[in-house]
């Protein structure tokens, strides 16, 4: 993925309408109208959404005699996942070793706790 287009894909991700248009098509084709429906905007508000979620090739345009319904494009949300893929797998491991260190801690804190008990107890 050039830096390019994962720039526009994380661009067009960061609106919640653009989300939510996604989040629809992902069940299916849809026209204007229909991904219009549930926001509370005009259609050409919608259009420009739309625009920025073709231009990141996040949906495509189909054709459909009159009606030209968007479609969910997957490849774009599989390269950017694939991306994001090599982070978790360093947060995933930041935390392992952490958990190791907190229980190596808690071990010693046990250990110490029981020697200083048995101390009190052989006056």
């Amino acid at each position: 993925m050039t830096p390019d287009r994962l720039d526009a894909t994380f661009a067009a991700l960061a609106d919640p309408t653009r989300r939510a248009i996604l989040a629809r098509l992902a069940s299916g084709e849809a026209s204007v109208t229909e991904l219009a429906e549930p926001f509370a905007m005009t259609q050409p508000a919608i259009s420009k959404h739309l625009k920025v979620l073709e231009r990141a090739g996040l949906i495509s345009r189909g054709h459909d005699a009159q009606r030209r319904p968007r479609r969910l494009e997957p490849k774009p949300l599989a390269e950017a996942t694939g991306w994001l893929e090599n982070y978790r797998r360093f947060w995933e491991g930041s935390f392992q070793r952490l958990d190791v260190l907190l229980d190596e801690l808690k071990r010693k804190t046990r250990k110490a706790g029981a020697l200083g008990a048995g101390k009190g107890k052989h006056r």
